[in-house]
């Protein structure tokens, strides 16, 4: 058992479990404040309703965030000791700004939004919603500028084999900061708006009819149908980026072997790193050139050119499909829920029936596109810095295959528990309707909300 690929495969497992929730959590918190805002504004209760509903989700995805980002960051200690020894003096800070700016904004604040409503006045549970919200922005923020670091590091010099920093403008917007956190912030409100949409599908097909119900799911299918089309353009600005200054990482992307140009588009394929080629290909003639340079003679790099300095082509070549798959999905499904509900004021139980289990797409092209980054940038653990296998510490293999194996029971039961809970509330608030009692009722008429 060679430590190294299970070290891999547990950071894998234990990062896959944890994207998880922020992709929720980054969107959901503007989310929530837009359902405030429009209660607001109308004094609608059925807002409220809706807040409440999605509050506790957000509540839940909060906690499982944090348990498994903590179990995440021992791993550096136990599995990759030589992370820390070498980048340590950037990657430390880093993470430390993400606790002190964003999950303390967080934490402090959600109580409020849980518990505060007409138990402080409308204008504090209102900030209280921007404070959190504001603080899975700034969360994604310092982690996104760290992995996008490791992936096109500036801004530091090596002394003695250690990385110090020169220049921490440079190494937080670092070259493909700003293209990664776009892409990062679209995602989790593409995650956010399909989850919101497709619970409520389930709502409506269990026979709920309510303000609250049709309110959420107007929101998150308007909201991806917008969203969706942006995204698509920004991942086509992210991925220049990264031909930019990772080539190898877009010729594993497009399993091209050879640089030169008119490259083909290929669609589908089994690559063969052995043999250097690609079985069973389907093509588009000149189609990765056009989107790669814009120009059917554009030059493509080939994976020749960096031999024993590639990613595997196999998974990233695939991962890099399935993203781009369920996002032409997606776009099909939102603006066709999107064109019932704006021309027919309804939604057909079919497209319904679609939009249940397209609740987790998102989940689906985020872990996609995360091993497409990640594996991409393999054999480095910081490109040009740190290989992987110097990192790994000399920790028994057969150790690392018992903590992987209890890591992935635990998380498959810890799963399960988490959709059935959402399951859980989305049966409850359809069974309820529009009439169960809001929090603190008695304290304020329901009519408008509580005095500013």
């Amino acid at each position: 058992m060679d430590p190294l690929i299970l070290s891999r495969i547990q950071f894998g497992a234990n990062i896959s479990f944890h994207i998880l929730f922020p992709a929720i959590t980054i969107a959901l918190g503007w989310m929530l404040l837009f359902f405030k805002l429009r209660y607001n504004a109308t004094g609608d209760t059925a807002w409220m309703r809706a807040y409440f509903t999605w509050v506790k989700v957000f509540a839940l995805s909060f906690a499982m965030g944090v348990v498994s980002g903590v179990t995440m960051s021992f791993q550096f200690g136990t599995n990759w000791p030589g992370y820390m020894e070498t980048v340590g003096n950037i990657a430390g800070p880093l993470l430390a700004y993400e606790i002190l700016t964003a999950f303390f904004l967080e934490a402090a604040f959600l109580g409020i939004m849980l518990f505060g409503f007409r138990r402080v006045s409308n204008r504090i549970h209102t900030l209280a919603t921007v404070l959190v919200a504001s603080g899975t922005t700034l969360s994604a923020f310092w982690i996104i500028a760290l992995n996008s670091w490791m992936q096109t590091p500036v801004g530091f010099e090596m002394r003695n084999g250690v990385a110090h920093a020169t220049d921490w403008w440079a190494i937080v917007f670092n070259p493909s900061m700003p293209y990664r956190l776009v892409h990062m912030l679209l995602a989790s409100g593409l995650t956010v708006s399909f989850l919101i949409a497709g619970l409520s599908a389930l709502r409506y097909l269990y026979g709920d009819r309510s303000e609250s119900m049709w309110k959420a799911l107007r929101t998150g299918v308007f909201i991806a149908a917008i969203l969706i089309p942006i995204q698509i353009f920004a991942g086509d600005q992210h991925g220049l980026n990264t031909l930019e200054h990772q080539p190898q990482k877009i010729a594993a992307m497009e399993a091209n072997w050879n640089t030169g140009p008119n490259v083909p588009l290929v669609l589908f394929a089994l690559p063969d790193e052995a043999a250097r080629e690609n079985k069973y290909e389907i093509t588009i003639p000149d189609g990765a050139s056009l989107i790669l340079r814009h120009s059917a003679s554009g030059v493509v790099p080939g994976l020749n050119d960096y031999a024993a300095n590639h990613p595997p082509v196999f998974p990233v070549f695939w991962a890099f499909r399935i993203m781009v798959g369920t996002g032409v999905l997606m776009l099909v499904v939102s603006w066709s829920a999107a064109f019932f509900l704006k021309r027919r004021h309804s939604l057909p139980r079919p497209l319904a029936l679609v939009m249940v289990p397209m609740a987790l797409s998102g989940w689906l092209a985020t872990l996609a596109g995360w091993y497409t980054t990640e594996i991409g940038r393999q054999p480095w653990l910081v490109t040009g810095v740190l290989r992987t296998v110097d990192a790994v510490g000399p920790v028994a293999g057969s150790q690392v295959a018992l903590s992987l194996a209890v890591y992935l029971i635990l998380y498959a039961l810890l799963l399960i528990a988490y959709l059935g809970v959402l399951v859980y509330l989305a049966l409850k608030a359809a069974k309820d309707g529009d009439t169960s009692p809001l929090p603190g009722v008695l304290d304020a008429p329901l009519s408008q909300p509580a005095a500013k």
